[in-house]
């Protein structure tokens, strides 16, 4: 049997006396995109933390294509097929737009610039660079300083880092968070465009309803830390713990309408 592009076993930590991520066993296939969903502080971060390796898990284990990664660092868990975008944007503010998507297309393909290999190199990596400007529609910035971009374009160059690194496993933690309603098609048409490889693997936090609803093949619920939830879109949506969550309704009559 093929080993599941992501696995999370019992994974869990604690801060203190509190269980920030509850145990939580998951398995996701590629050519699948699964949301994640939540009320605020059900641990849905958290979990991509513990998954991406910027935090240490308390318990449990992460393996990625049957590979364990518990021990490993976050750029060592990069390297071997896991990528991540964050809800803060993760960039290098004072070097241009497309001196960070080189940068990304130099990491994925191990280039060290030697003294022989320079210049062949350097304009292959910024052709590979300038490719990925044109798909995430910022071409027209490849001069601009990073710190000086509205959030939007932070956030679609933040997704473009992540398209030059070529992970296996895409993870985007509100990936239109702060965004304009003009700036918001050009991410989702990228997410689109990644589920469309069926070798890929996507993990997406977010929202908006309308937009899990549309690109999501499978929900998980996360809540006080558990899996709370865990199936197809429109079964999740229609579950007592969503509806609490994001309509507002009250816990017996969401479990009622459900029974």
């Amino acid at each position: 049997m093929t080993a599941p592009a992501l696995e999370t076993r019992e994974l869990t930590i604690r801060f203190g006396g509190h269980v920030a991520v509850d145990r939580v066993s998951c398995a996701f296939q590629p050519g699948t995109l699964t949301a994640i969903v939540g009320p605020n502080g059900a641990g849905k971060t958290t979990y991509f933390n513990l998954v991406s390796g910027q935090l240490k898990a308390s318990s449990g284990r992460v393996f990625v294509g049957g590979r364990e990664l518990t021990g490993l660092s976050a750029p060592e868990r990069t390297r071997l097929g896991l990528g991540r975008a964050f809800q803060l944007t993760n960039l290098f503010p004072n070097l241009s737009v497309l001196e960070n998507v080189r940068l990304a297309v130099q990491a994925r393909r191990g280039v060290g610039l030697n003294l022989w290999s320079i210049w062949s190199d350097h304009r292959e990596l910024i052709a590979a660079a300038e490719r990925i400007l044109e798909r995430i529609a910022l071409a027209a910035k490849r001069d601009a300083i990073v710190a000086s971009l509205p959030h939007g374009d932070q956030r679609k160059l933040e997704v473009g880092i992540l398209l030059a690194l070529e992970p296996s496993v895409f993870m985007f933690d509100e990936p239109t968070a702060g965004m304009s309603v003009d700036e918001v098609p050009v991410i989702l048409d990228l997410i689109r465009e990644i589920k469309r490889d069926p070798t890929r693997t996507i993990l997406l936090v977010e929202h908006k309803m309308d937009v899990v609803r549309e690109l999501s093949d499978r929900i998980i619920v996360l809540h006080n830390g558990q899996l709370a939830a865990d199936g197809p879109p429109a079964e999740v949506i229609d579950s007592p713990v969503v509806r609490q969550a994001y309509l507002g309704v009250p816990a017996e009559e969401a479990a009622g309408s459900a029974a």
